[in-house]
């Protein structure tokens, strides 16, 4: 089961799996890195607490900047960000982005459905 993940959670996330920017455990590497795994974590997170509580759209979308600023702030200057900071600002980012998804679905159910009456 684990080569399951190890093939196709990177391609799921079009993750480039660098050692350096990955988590391991027990000597092992995680098949993805620690900011992907961040945004796994906060996607299985929303669905799970989807029913019981979601945030509203605009808390939804100030949750996708941490990550933004943190990569993009990375990619541009020397700064490098720790595999925490990385996590973190995934776990947010998998959970809002999640959570602007599933609302979109539902809405658009939601008012196909009512116009088609």
């Amino acid at each position: 089961m684990s080569g399951f993940f190890y093939r196709w959670l990177p391609i799921f996330f079009g993750c480039h799996c660098r050692a350096e920017r990955s988590f391991f455990l027990n000597g092992k590497q995680f098949p993805i890195c620690a900011r992907c795994t961040g945004e796994l974590v906060g996607i299985l997170l929303l669905g799970i607490t989807y029913a019981m509580y979601h945030p509203p759209i605009l808390y939804a979308l100030i949750f996708l900047i941490p990550m933004i600023l943190d990569g993009g702030i990375q990619l541009l200057t020397k700064y490098e960000s720790t595999n925490i900071r990385r996590f973190l600002t995934g776990l947010f980012f998998g959970y809002g982005l999640f959570n602007l998804f599933l609302t979109s679905i539902i809405a658009t159910y939601w008012f196909g459905y009512h116009m088609a009456k």
